[in-house]
C-alpha cells in the first residue's frame, strides 16, 4: 500500500458490486474513485431478488428498511400455458424464497439506493471507462478513455459479466459458457387486468415469456429464445425487434402487448445472451474481480446476492490490511477467494439440462414440462426444488465479522 493515510483505490462498476465495495472500502479507511462507463446513473432494468448471505448485507449496511420500502410488490409466480391458463403457482412466503423471494426490487432501484449510500463520500465518476492498465510492485497505472492517466494502490473490477477491463487483464484465465439463449428485455404498459403476479408461460419452439411488475405502475417483460449464437444481441434495436417479431409473431397471450411495449419504449429496451463466466483465479497482483466480472451466473437466481455478498468480503478483507499488521494486498486476495470459491462455484452449478429443459422444442415438451412444474412446486417437494431447482444456494460461507462495515 501507498505510505498515504488513505490508499487509493480505482474501482469500475457502478451498478450493485460496485457501489457495495466502494461504501465498505471508504468505512474501512481507503480513498475510493468509482469509474462508470454509462454517462449518468442507470435506471433501468428488470426485477431482481436478493436471498440469504445478501439480505445479510444489506442489514449489515444499514440498507433494509430502505429496500424494503422499495419492492416490487410481486405476490408471486404463476406458470401459464398459451391459453393464459395457470399450470402450476407459488406464492410468495414471508421468510423463504422461491420463485419470487422476500425481497424483489428493480436493479435500477437497488443500485440508486447504494450509490445514494456512498454520496459525498466517495468520487463517481460517470461517462468513462479503463482502457489501459499496466502494474508493478507498489501500484497501478491507468489510462481511461478520457485520456486520464492516474496512478492506484489498487484496481478492483466490478463491471458486468462482457467487462472489457477483465477481457484485457484476465483473459487467459476466463472460460465463457454460452447457454443458447437469447433475452430481449423491456417494460410495457400495465392495463386495468393486471395484477402482481409474475406470469411465466413456455411455448413450443424453445421460446419463454415473461411479466412481472413493478411499483412504478407499468410492467417488466421478456422475451426468451434458444438458438446458437447468430450475434442478435449485436444487431442494432430496430433490427432485434424486428427478429422478435418474426420469432414470436404466432404465439398468443400477451406477447403482442409486450412486442408493441418493446418498440413504443426502445429507451428501456436491451438485450442479452445468457452466459455464465468462469475465471480461474479472482486477482492478478494488485487487481482483482467481483460481481459479473468474476463469476457472471447466468440463469442462477443468484446473481444479485453473489454481488452483495462478494463485494462485503473483499472490501472486509482488504480492510484487514489497514487495521491488522503485516496482512497484504495479496493476502487478502486469496482470503476472498477462499472463503467464496465454493459459494459461487455451486451457485453456477445449473441442474442437468438447465436451460434446454425450460425451451422445449415441442407441444409434447411442453406438456411434460407442465407435468414436472406441477409435481416439483407441490407442498411435499417445493423446498427441495426452491433449492437446487429454482436457485442453487448451497455451502454458504460463514460471513466474517467486520467491525468497521456496519451502516
Amino acid at each position: 500500500m501507498s505510505t498515504s493515510a488513505r490508499p487509493r483505490v480505482l474501482l469500475t462498476g457502478g451498478s450493485i458490486a460496485g457501489p457495495t465495495l466502494a461504501w465498505g472500502l471508504h468505512r474501512a479507511g481507503f480513498a475510493v474513485t468509482v469509474l462508470e462507463r454509462s454517462p449518468a446513473r442507470r435506471d433501468a432494468g428488470q426485477n431482481i431478488d436478493v436471498r440469504g448471505l445478501g439480505r445479510e448485507v444489506l442489514r449489515r449496511t444499514g440498507l433494509q428498511d430502505a429496500v424494503m420500502a422499495r419492492l416490487t410488490g410481486e405476490v408471486g409466480t404463476r406458470f401459464v400455458d398459451e391459453a393464459g391458463r395457470v399450470v402450476a403457482e407459488v406464492t410468495a412466503t414471508a421468510g423463504r424464497d422461491g420463485t419470487t423471494a422476500e425481497v424483489e426490487i428493480l436493479r435500477g432501484d437497488l443500485s440508486a439506493l447504494l450509490l445514494d449510500a456512498v454520496d459525498g463520500d466517495v468520487e463517481v465518476r460517470y461517462g468513462d471507462a479503463v482502457t489501459s492498465v499496466d502494474q508493478d510492485a507498489t501500484g497501478v497505472d491507468v489510462t481511461t478513455a478520457s485520456g486520464a492517466r492516474e496512478r492506484y494502490d489498487l484496481l478492483l473490477v466490478a463491471e458486468g459479466r462482457s467487462s472489457r477491463t477483465r477481457r484485457h487483464l484476465f483473459a487467459d484465465r476466463t472460460r465463457v459458457v454460452d447457454k443458447g439463449v437469447n433475452i430481449a428485455y423491456g417494460t410495457i404498459d400495465r392495463e386495468e387486468q393486471d395484477d402482481d403476479w409474475w406470469y411465466w408461460m413456455t411455448t413450443s419452439g424453445r421460446r419463454t415469456v415473461s411479466v412481472r411488475p413493478d411499483p412504478l405502475g407499468t410492467l417488466r417483460a421478456s422475451l426468451n429464445f434458444m438458438t446458437p449464437d447468430v450475434g442478435f444481441d449485436g444487431l442494432p434495436v430496430a433490427a432485434q425487434l424486428q427478429v422478435l417479431r418474426a420469432r414470436f409473431g404466432d404465439v398468443g397471450w400477451r406477447v403482442q402487448r409486450v412486442l408493441e411495449g418493446f418498440a413504443q419504449r426502445p429507451e428501456e429496451f436491451y438485450t442479452e445472451r445468457m452466459a455464465q463466466v468462469v475465471v480461474s483465479r479472482w486477482s492478478t497482483g494488485r487487481v482483482a474481480l467481483v460481481g459479473d466480472a468474476a463469476w457472471g451466473s447466468g440463469p442462477t437466481g443468484m446473481g444479485t446476492t453473489l454481488s452483495l455478498v462478494g463485494a462485503h468480503v473483499l472490501a472486509g478483507e482488504l480492510g484487514r490490511t489497514l487495521s491488522e499488521s503485516g496482512v497484504t494486498h495479496g493476502e487478502a486476495f486469496a482470503r476472498y477467494e477462499r472463503l467464496l470459491r465454493r459459494y459461487v462455484d455451486s451457485a453456477q452449478g445449473l441442474p442437468p439440462g438447465t436451460p434446454g429443459l425450460m425451451h422445449p422444442r415441442s407441444d409434447r415438451g411442453v406438456r411434460v414440462l407442465h407435468r414436472g412444474m406441477r409435481i416439483a412446486l407441490a407442498p411435499a417437494l417445493r423446498r427441495f426444488a426452491e433449492k437446487t431447482v429454482i436457485t442453487s444456494q448451497r455451502h454458504e460461507p460463514a460471513l466474517p465479522e467486520y467491525p468497521g462495515l456496519r451502516g
